[in-house]
């Protein structure tokens, strides 16, 4: 199979994932992995999350989360726009087991050779958005659409 994406630094922020073969719209791009843990274990080893304003860690479902910071694959590097091509998807597990759960990162348009993957993390902190941490989350998209913070409203 040829390798259709690639990890590098991106002008968005940090490290980026970049096409380097066209991907149609609707096409499953890549799996996002990493370690599951509670949402508890998750507080527990890395705060509520509203301090850093940088996390690897996707939610799943209302037990679990991934943390790409352990076991994590290229599908971590993908950056937040306002303005995505690509959106990600919880598929549940047919036997009802949430630990089986997957999140699908999949093309909502087509993409070119050489443009960056990202889709709209839609960050939701379970405290005030205060203009300290709409700063810790500041979206660098760059998208005419951009909404200036990766969170969002809590409703």
């Amino acid at each position: 199979m040829t390798r259709r994406i690639v990890a590098r630094r991106s002008p968005i922020h940090g490290n980026g994932v970049f096409a380097v073969a066209p991907i149609k719209k609707g096409e499953e791009i890549i799996e996002y992995k990493g370690t599951l843990m509670t949402h508890a274990e998750a507080d527990e080893l890395y705060g509520d999350g509203g301090e850093t304003g940088h996390t690897f860690l996707f939610t799943l479902n209302d037990e679990l989360l991934i943390d790409a910071n352990r076991k994590g694959n290229t599908a971590r590097w993908i950056n937040h726009s306002c303005d995505p091509n690509c959106q990600a998807v919880i598929e549940e597990n047919t036997d009802g087991n949430p630990r089986k759960d997957r999140v699908l990162i999949e093309a909502i348009r087509n993409i070119k050779p050489g443009e960056e993957l990202t889709y709209d993390y839609g960050i939701v902190l379970d405290v005030p958005h205060t203009a300290r941490l709409k700063k810790l989350w500041k979206c660098l998209c760059g998208s005419k659409n951009c909404t200036g913070t990766l969170l969002k409203s809590k409703r």
